[in-house]
C-alpha cells in the first residue's frame, strides 16, 4: 500500500454485512496495511453473532457443530489479518497479537489496543485507514 493512497471508504449498505464481506472476501489474507476501528469492530460483531447462532444450533443438531467448526477454521486467517491490520493502525507491530497467549491480561491489553484510535495520517504501515 503506498503512502499517498486515498483513505478507504466504508462499504455501502449495512455496515455489519459490508465489513464482514470486506474482511473475509476482499482482504482474506491481507496482513499489510491498516484497518480502522469500524472495520475491526463490525467484523468482530458479525463473527460474534454468527458464532453464537451456530453454537445454539449446534446444541440442537450435531451437524451445526461441524458447520461451526468449519466456519471458524475458514475465518481464522481473515480474523488474524484484520487484528494485525488494526494493530498497524495504532502504530504497533502485528506481533503484539501474541499477547493473546498471556492468560487474562493479554486479551485485556489487546482490547485496549483495538479500541484505541489509530494514528492520524500515514505511519510506517501505510496510509491512514480512517
Amino acid at each position: 500500500m503506498s503512502m499517498d493512497s486515498p483513505a478507504p471508504t466504508p462499504p455501502p449498505g449495512n455496515p455489519l454485512i459490508g465489513y464482514w464481506k470486506l474482511v473475509v472476501l476482499e482482504r482474506y489474507a491481507k496482513f499489510a496495511g491498516r484497518a480502522n476501528r469500524a472495520e475491526y469492530w463490525w467484523y468482530f460483531l458479525a463473527q460474534l453473532i454468527i458464532g453464537v447462532v451456530l453454537q445454539l444450533l449446534g446444541n440442537v443438531s450435531s451437524i451445526f457443530s461441524i458447520v461451526y467448526l468449519l466456519y471458524m477454521l475458514a475465518v481464522f486467517i481473515p480474523g488474524l489479518a484484520v487484528a494485525i491490520r488494526r494493530l498497524h493502525d495504532t502504530g504497533k507491530s502485528g506481533w503484539f497479537v501474541l499477547l493473546a497467549l498471556i492468560p487474562c491480561v493479554g486479551i485485556i491489553i489487546l482490547i485496549v489496543f483495538f479500541a484505541t484510535e489509530g494514528t492520524k495520517g500515514p505511519n510506517k504501515y501505510g496510509a491512514s485507514a480512517t
